[in-house]
Parts: C-alpha cells; structure tokens; sequence
C-alpha cells in the first residue's frame, strides 16, 4: 500500500500533481496542473465567433442574426448566450484568482523565503536571548549546558533545516506540527496523523485475527519510538504543550508560546525546565543544591542541580564481596567493581587448587568426583559438585525397559526383559513398536501409508517414516504483497519477504534497505551537508532537501584571484557566481599627464551591445538587450592643476585634462582713463605695454569711455556737469538757480555756486524777501518780524478785550500777558445779583410743572375710579368736577419761546455794552 503522499497522479514522489500558478494575457491567473489540458469551460477554450473572454464578437453577432429565421427570438437567445458566458468567465475568473492568491501566499509563508537578509541575523540573536534569560540569570550567564537545545532553536530558523521526514517538505511558521518526545523531530500534523493510522492498520491486518480492535502502537518514522493509539496527535500544541493552536508572532521561536517551559527534567530531579517554549530536549537543570560525595566521606557543597553526583576523589574503602579486601578505587558512583587481586584457592570438590581472581572464590575443577556411594559397590560420577553425592541411582525399585513390570533387585543386578510387547510410540507419532521388550530405541516405523503432502494437494503411499514434498511451488503472496511465495509444497504459512526492498525514498537519492514491506518507506536516514562556494560553512539537512536549500551565508573571505589589473580584490564574503565588480582605484599611470587614474576599476565593465537586429514590425518581439564585458579606457584625469585667467582677475583649480587660457567669465574691471568708469568686458586678454604694468589699468583692448560726467554734484545743485567724461574735479556751476523765500511768496534767482557754498547764515540771507513775515501767531495775529526761517517767536504785544465770567465786564491787555494767564477779571456783586434772579425764575418754573403735573395725575386717577363704578356716560358728566384751569397752563405754551427770546436779547445787549 502505498503512502498517501506517494499517490498522485503522474507518478511517485513530492509535487508532481500540484497546481502551479502561471501567468495569463487575461483579467484571471490560469492554472495548470499535470495534466496541462483545458476544461472545456476554460477562460483560455474559445470556440469559432467568440473572443477570448467568452463574449461573442461583432462578426460573429453579425453572421448568427443573418442565419435566424426570427430576428427577435434569435436576438434573445444570442443576448441570454452572452449573459450566461459573462457569468460562466466572472466565476471562472475569481476562483482562479483565489487558487493564485493561495499558492502565492504558500510561497511567500515558507521559513526559506522569509529569512536570510543581515537583519534576521540580529533578530534571531534576540529571540534567541529571550528564550535563553531565565536560564542564564540562574547560571549567571554559562550556556556551556544550552548547545544541544541552541542547535535546535538554530534549525528552527534555518531556511531549510525544519524539514517534515514523512513528506520531505519544509515546515513552514503557520503549519501546525507534532514534535516526537524521543527524537524530538517535527512533523506536520496530517503527516504523522496518516503515518500513526497506516501503521495501525498495517500491523493489525497481518497479525490480528479480529481485524482492527486491538491497540497495536506505532512507531516514530525517525527514531522508531513507539507510541499508543490513544497517543495518536489529534490537535495542534506548542512545545510545552499548554497552549493549543498557538498564534504565529515573529518575535518568538515558530510554534512556540512565549511561555516559560516548566517540565520536568529528565531525569528527573524535581525541578522544572527554566526556558521560554522551545523546541528540542530541556537542558540540564542549573538550580543549586547541597550534596555530598559518592562515598559520603567528604563534606555536602553547594552543586548544579544536573552535576549534584560528584566524586571527592579519595580512596572508597567499602569491602568488596571477597570479604576480605577493600575498594582501592576513587570515590565512584554504584556499586563497587570485582576484587582485582588474585590468591590460591580450592576448587568445590576440594581436590584441586589453583591461583584465581579474588572476586570468584568458587569454581568447578573438571574431575569426577569418585566417591563411593552408600551402597558401597559404585561410585559418584557427578563432575567436582557441592554438597552429598546421594543414593546410588540402581537402589530400590526399577521398571523394565517397556516400563510395564517393576522388579526389587540389588544395586549389581541389571533389570531383565519382561518378554511382553514393546508398545512405545514410534518417532512417526501413529503407530507403535510391534517388538518384545527390548533395551535401546526403537527401530524404524516401516509401514506403508496413505500420506498428504504438507501443503496437501497430493496423496501417496509410502513407508511412514519418510516424510512426502510434493514439488508444487506456493503462489501465495507475502506479506509485502508484492512478490509470490514459490516455497515447495508450503503448508500455507508463508515466511516473510526476504528480498530487498529497493523502492526510491522520498529523497530520491537512495533505495529502501529494509525487507521488502507493505505501506510506507520509513523516511531516508541519511543527512547532506549544504555548503557554501568555499565549504568553511555547511548546513545539515535532511536527505532530498539539498535542492531546495539555500546555501548558508558564509562569514570567511572570498580566495577567488582578482580578474582585473589589482594584485589584489576587494574584500567581501564568500559567495556563488561570478565576484562584484572591482571598486578599487584604478591607479594606472596616465600618458599625457603622469597622473594616477583615481576612478573605481574599469577593466570589466558592463557595456550594452549596439548594433544588433532591430524587429521588422509589432509582431516580433523585441529582443533582450545584451551586455558585453569588456575594459574601457581611463576617463580624462581630473587632477587640480592652478591656472590664471585671462584677465588675473583669479588663480582657480582646472582638471589636468583641460589645463590652459580661461576667461572666469566675470567683468573685466580695469580702470579706464577717465578715471571713474572700470571696463565691463568679460575678462579677457589684456596686453601689458611698459606706461601699463599695473593690473588695475586697462589696456588697449578694454573699452573706450564714451560717457558723460557721472561725478556727484554739490549738494544742491541739480544742473549735471558740461563737460564729458573726465578726470578730477568738476567747475563751478554758474546757472541761475530759482529758490523761494522763508515765507514762500517771493520767488529770487541766486547764482548756483553762492547757494551751494554758502553756510547756514549765508543761506538765511540769501533766502530772505525783505518784507513783513506773513505768518499768523497762536494767539491770532500776524508777525511783526522780518521774512524768517523757522518758527515765528511769540511775543505778541497787540491789546485784545479779556471779559469776566458772566461776559458783563471787559477789559483792553496785552495779548501775551493774557497767553501766559498774567491778568484775570473777576464778577462783582451786580453779576452776582443777576446770577442769583435768574436761577430764582427757574426753580419757580420748575415748581409750577410739579403742580401741574400732580393736578393731572389726580384728574386721570379719579377718572379711572369713576369708570371701575360703572356708571353711565350720561351720569359721568354731571359727577366730574369742573376743574379751572390757571393763566400758566393755559399759555404755557406761548411763554416759553418768549421767556427765551428776553433772555437772548437781554445777554446780547450786555455783550454789547462791555464791548
């Protein structure tokens, strides 16, 4: 029977059957599996009219609604068609698209595609760290105990390395698996659960009667540890066992909790396992405990828990079994060894003695013993034995040779023949002796049989005691079931298969070398070691994964000779294929200059080939482009060589290549002969003449000043220079300059030069009109000063009219002493009286609009009372009370405004009057 990883269609072995992705010109991802044919609803099974995604195309529309006798019903059906194949190539292509994502997705979720880049490195030493620290905190930091356990984390990331034995395919982080507590070899959980129920199944077909209900154990595929059925993996643990289906982190060690371990030790010692969840066997246990010696002699230290047993190297001293020397060796552990010493002892029988190993004092010598019996006529004839020899063995009461008659005779008499016949059964096991009684064996059983073969198929008849084979050939098959018996005359027990198995292992490197056998191979014990291009670094891997195994990442330098002009490459890591590129100076000395050429190396550079085949149409397809490897020459030299410019305006540093004249491109800046302007040429060449050695002049071939004077003028004056361009100062300006007076009325004509050169006082004169300043002062009046700069001075003696505050009494001052609050008039008892009617004649206003206003609210109060009794209209006029009105309310009105016009009248004739 074959395994299940075994049946697949195409062959034995590992992936032949499995769907594998490829790319497709359409919307979906096709797949194609062993078989490469296509279904027939397929994206890629486009019929004679259709495109290839399944719509119908124009000409085909076209041609079908030509052929229909019904124009209509042949457009629904052509319409329901095309629905129907949209539909059909949506479906198709989303489960296409799903099984690409899948398989997509296994790619990328493998421990071989997602390590091997320098970070993992420093992210497998943490992880590995924190697996390590509640360990090495109790051991202050010795790992010496962790390597068998470190060697196990190590594979667990190794791409590679955590390799399923049953199905010769990686573990990958997100599988569930089962670990062997033997061995401590994982597997994928369907792997082991099918391996678990074939062998089941195997062992008790061949060897149960009652098929299938006894508990026969499997065994472990790699070290053959053999489990109950009970222990069958039916869900997916961690290492420790405590937590099911435990999530992927990328953290922690894959399939891992992240818990701390906590099993016991083995062998146990009481303690518990200190590391976080980890594959492989628990280290030994780094507790302290206080022990003594072997010998307890010496005096209990504080020990590891895994190393507690210890030798205090003294002598043991125990007594050894002899009984009279002691134990020589050091302290030891179990019992004491054999006394090594050797002395003279006597045999059991006591007749010979010889020089033996103090550690066996009884032995056998090989004489018989010869003493006399009891009944004194024979002797012992036991080899050198202990204790009595016994009776002699012919005394008391003997049967005859038939074992029929039994006679009493002396030791020296031999038992005679009873004469009656021998009845024993003969060797054939059917008939008996027909003899009289007689001593010795029996003859031979001489009569003739019907006899059966043994594997009966045949019958003859012979004499009994020999034996009948036929010579038929068993066709039976054994138990591998696949070869025939072909035992002569085979009984039916047919022995096992003694051929070789020979079948090719999961590996496909190696045969099977068991016996030939039913079911599944066991997996191939061989290991390979995976090495890198130097082979200083090597991974083990099983047998069959060296293919698909990246090679590990070696830490020693590439040996390989340099291929370019260096006598020695660049350092860098071992690694396949053809070395980087040279990035080492190139340091060739060049022709024109001497120079070393400093650029990277150049003898092998990558350089596209041109010139090849150009397609003809869109129809074919373009070509790859080639590169050919080939040295290229050294670049320019670039080496700073100090250069002049044309004009020695610079010293800059030129490439070695382009070393000569050069204009730094900035202007000219010489000085030309006007003295005031510089030359804006770019620089240039400028010939030096014996009148011109200094740099700063220019020279003949710099520009001729063509400009006006451009010098400052005096301040003030706004007229440019008459003459052109020149060196020196300007003359004097002569224009009549037009200026306004301090007082901006009069305009006056002054020569340039005289207001240009004149001082603040000279300027004053020169800018006064002569006349009366018109300019009005604070207080009013107009300046008495002469046309002036500046502010007016305020001294005003002009006499203005200052009253009192009642504007009755007036007074003629001078105008600055009023300014300055010099003089002040005060009201005398006539403004006071006048002062004191006037408010008289408001508060009796005042009062009389109080009484008015009170008569008017009792008016509206007893009119409002009167309307609450609810009297008639004709009755309310007889009750109201004739009130009668006063002068003041009934002109009120007409007095105001002439109160008002009196008092006006009356303050402006006393304005008047002061005046």
């Amino acid at each position: 029977m074959e395994a299940s990883w075994r049946q697949v269609a195409g062959g034995r072995g590992r992936a032949r059957g499995r769907a594998t992705a490829a790319p497709s010109s359409g919307n979906g991802v096709h797949l194609r599996g062993a078989g490469g044919g296509r279904e027939k609803g397929s994206v890629g099974a486009a019929g004679p009219g259709r495109s290839p995604g399944g719509a119908a195309t124009p000409a085909a529309a076209g041609s079908s609604a030509r052929r229909s006798p019904a124009g209509s019903e042949a457009s629904q059906t052509s319409v329901a068609g095309e629905l129907m194949s949209q539909k059909k190539f949506e479906e198709i292509k989303k489960a296409n698209q799903a099984a690409a994502k899948k398989i997509v997705e296994e790619h990328f979720s493998s421990s071989s595609e997602e390590e091997g880049d320098e970070d993992f490195e420093g992210k497998r030493g943490k992880i590995v760290a924190n697996t390590f620290i509640t360990y090495t905190t109790q051991t202050d930091g010795d790992v010496r105990e962790l390597e068998r356990t470190k060697q196990y984390l190590n594979e667990a990331f190794q791409a590679g390395a955590m390799t399923c034995l049953i199905c010769i395919a990686s573990v990958k982080r997100n599988q569930a698996v089962w670990s062997c507590s033997g061995c401590f070899c994982i597997f994928h959980m369907p792997c082991i659960q099918k391996w678990a129920k074939d062998s089941q199944f195997l062992v008790s077909s061949l060897t149960d009667d009652d098929f299938g209900k006894r508990d026969y154990p499997w065994p472990c595929p790699k070290c053959r540890f053999e489990y109950k059925r009970s222990d069958t993996p039916s869900r997916y643990y961690c290492y420790c066992g405590k937590v099911e289906d435990p999530p992927l982190d990328p953290w922690l060690v894959p399939h891992s909790c992240g818990q701390v371990c906590e099993r016991d030790f083995k062998p146990s010692c009481g303690h518990k396992c200190l590391l976080l969840c980890h594959p492989g066997p628990c280290p030994p246990c780094p507790k302290m405990v206080t022990t003594t010696c072997y010998c307890k002699k010496a005096k209990p230290i504080p020990r590891r828990c895994s190393a507690k047993a210890w030798s205090c190297q003294l002598p043991c001293g125990r007594k050894l079994l002899c009984g009279q020397h002691k134990c020589e060796n050091p302290c030891h552990a179990g019992s004491c060894p054999p006394c090594p010493r050797v002395s003279r002892q006597k045999c059991v029988c006591g007749k010979r003695v010889a020089e033996r190993s103090c550690a066996s004092p009884l032995w056998h010598c090989d004489q018989v013993c010869g003493k006399t019996l009891p009944c004194g006529n024979h002797t012992c004839e036991q080899v050198c034995h202990v204790g009595a020899c016994g009776d002699c063995p012919r005394s008391g009461k003997r049967f005859c040779p038939c074992q029929k008659s039994k006679f009493s005779l002396p030791c020296t008499e031999d038992v005679p023949t009873c004469g009656d016949s021998c009845d024993k059964v003969l060797e054939c096991g059917i008939h008996r002796c027909s003899q009289r009684c007689h001593r010795g064996p029996c003859e031979t059983c001489r009569q003739e049989v019907e006899k059966h073969c043994r594997c009966g198929k045949h019958t003859k008849r012979m004499p009994c005691h020999k034996p009948y084979l036929c010579e038929t050939k068993c066709v039976k098959m054994r138990d591998c079931q696949k070869h025939q018996c072909r035992r002569k005359c085979c009984p039916g027990n047919c022995p096992p298969c003694d051929q070789n198995c020979g079948r090719t292992l999961g590996c496909r490197n190696h045969k099977c070398p068991s016996v030939c056998h039913r079911g599944s191979c066991y997996p191939c014990p061989e290991t390979v070691d995976v090495k890198c291009n130097c082979g200083n670094t090597k991974v083990t891997v099983p047998c069959g994964r060296e293919r698909t195994t990246r090679p590990p990442k070696c830490k020693e330098q590439c040996s390989r000779p340099p291929t370019c002009h260096h006598t020695s490459q660049e350092k860098h890591r071992c690694h396949f294929g053809s070395c980087p590129p040279c990035r080492q100076p190139c340091q060739k000395v060049l022709e024109k200059c001497g120079h070393l050429c400093p650029a990277p190396c150049h003898d092998q550079a990558l350089i596209k080939q041109t010139g090849r085949h150009q397609p003809t149409g869109p129809w074919e397809q373009p070509s790859e482009p080639a590169f050919i490897q080939t040295a290229l020459p050294c670049p320019p030299c670039q080496v700073p060589i100090p250069m002049e410019c044309l004009g020695k305006h610079e010293v800059s540093p030129l490439p070695c290549h382009a070393v000569g004249p050069y204009s730094c491109k900035r202007v000219c800046g010489r000085t030309l002969t006007c003295q005031n302007h510089v030359c804006t040429k770019e620089c240039h060449k400028v010939t030096e003449t014996d009148s011109c050695t200094d740099k700063k002049k220019a020279g003949p071939e710099c520009l001729h000043c063509e400009e006006g004077c451009s010098k400052s003028r005096p301040s003030g004056c706004p007229h440019p220079c008459v003459l052109p361009c020149h060196p020196g100062e300007c003359p004097p300006c002569v224009q009549m300059l037009r200026i306004k007076c301090h007082c901006k009325i009069t305009s006056l004509y002054v020569e340039c030069r005289k207001i240009t050169t004149a001082d603040v006082n000279e300027k004053n004169l020169l800018s006064c009109c002569k006349n009366q300043c018109p300019k009005e002062l604070p207080c009013g009046h107009r300046c008495k000063e002469m046309c002036h700069p500046g502010e007016c001075p305020f001294n005003c003696n002009q006499k203005v009219k200052l009253r009192c505050p009642c504007k009755r009494i007036k007074k003629e001052v001078q105008c600055n002493k009023v300014r300055e609050n010099q003089i002040s008039i005060e009201c005398d008892t006539t403004c006071k009286e006048m002062k004191q009617k006037a408010s008289e004649l408001k508060e009796a206003e005042a009062k009389a609009a109080l009484e008015e206003e009170k008569r008017r609210q009792q008016a509206e109060l007893e009119a409002f009372e009167n309307r609450l009794k609810g009297r008639r209209k004709k009755n309310r006029k007889r009750d109201e009370v004739a009130v009668e009105l006063t002068l003041w309310q009934k002109y009120k009105y007409y007095l105001f405004p002439l109160c008002t016009i009196v008092v006006v009248v009356f303050a402006w004739y006393i304005a008047h009057a002061v005046d």
